[in-house]
């Protein structure tokens, strides 16, 4: 990656490992986010994104659920670590709007989630989304998820995000954010006012990096992973078929993470997959559904119930 520097690798003491300093994960999904336009725009135009990859660790190809691109299916993978097809183990949710169901109806059985995870082991969750659909989720884990806020203000979300950080941060905050999706069906993915949108996220994920930064209790512990639920072109993303679709960012950062790596590099058992549309046969690409066990591994929980995605939790972001 452009203007990264690789750190020395640093082998952890016998009995530790790299991400022990991490009690905390603050996991951000950008809505609609084109990995081509942190490239177009590059490091001056989108500092933090860049910040991201050339501190922590990262790859601008890593994919979706294969079933379909679309938000709620692939935000419920995000934190269920499962596919789409409920025939198939997955969690169900092949809808896109607030039918006002459950996953759990659409699957046909109770699906875990990290927030059972993470609330079952005696500690704290909180959900922050930009867009009212989300109360699926709500209703699906209500007793698991400790806050729920939405609101369809990024900029003011955010400040929202940044006020829990500073006074009352969870072990697990997970924070949705839509300018990108909303610019992209509004005017084209990839037109001028979608890389606006894009500026203005970046903006969005600075203020919530020097909130970390800025706190030794924050910064010392807590783990911050990025990803989108598809990426997206002409005025859709709904062709699960075009790479623009499938195709996502996956960025970490925070304590132990290895400074400008790739994460295929750094993770055995996943393989790159170029441009192709992937299977969920053979060695897989990293996902947006590996999400949720990347969670419960560096807080050092069991794996969430039920997930496929990176169950062997060989996604590796640690020196």
């Amino acid at each position: 990656m452009a203007g990264s520097t690789a750190r020395p690798t640093v082998t952890p003491a016998a009995g530790r490992s790299a991400d022990d300093p991490v009690n905390r994960v603050v996991a951000i999904s950008m809505d609609g986010l084109n990995p081509r336009a942190i490239r177009v725009l590059g490091r001056s135009r989108t500092p933090n994104f860049h910040r991201m990859m050339r501190q922590g660790a990262s790859t601008l190809n890593a994919r979706t659920a294969r079933e379909l691109t679309l938000t709620l299916p692939n935000h419920t993978g995000m934190l269920t670590g499962r596919r789409i097809d409920a025939r198939r183990g997955g969690h169900g949710v092949s809808f896109n709007t607030d039918t006002g169901t459950t996953v759990h109806r659409a699957a046909g059985r109770y699906v875990s989630s990290v927030f059972d995870v993470v609330h079952d082991h005696g500690r704290s969750t909180a959900l922050f989304s930009t867009k009212t659909k989300f109360a699926l989720f709500q209703r699906s884990w209500k007793p698991k998820i400790d806050r729920f806020t939405v609101d369809t203000d990024n900029a003011r979300l955010v400040r929202k995000v940044t006020a829990s950080l500073r006074r009352s941060p969870r072990t697990f905050t997970f924070v949705h954010l839509s300018l990108p999706d909303q610019a992209g069906h509004a005017h084209g993915f990839m037109s001028a006012a979608y890389l606006r949108a894009v500026r203005r996220s970046d903006r969005l994920l600075g203020r919530i990096l020097s909130t970390v930064r800025s706190r030794p209790a924050l910064r010392k512990h807590t783990l911050v992973a990025l990803t989108a639920d598809h990426g997206g072109s002409g005025a859709t993303h709904a062709d699960a078929r075009r790479a623009a679709n499938y195709r996502v960012p996956f960025l970490v950062w925070g304590p132990g993470v290895a400074a400008g790596r790739n994460l295929y590099g750094l993770s055995r058992g996943y393989r790159g997959p170029g441009s192709a549309r992937t299977t969920y046969r053979g060695r897989q690409p990293i996902r947006n559904g590996d999400l949720a066990n990347l969670v419960t591994d560096v807080l050092d929980l069991p794996r969430v119930p039920g997930s496929t995605f990176n169950r062997s939790r060989r996604l590796n972001a640690f020196r």
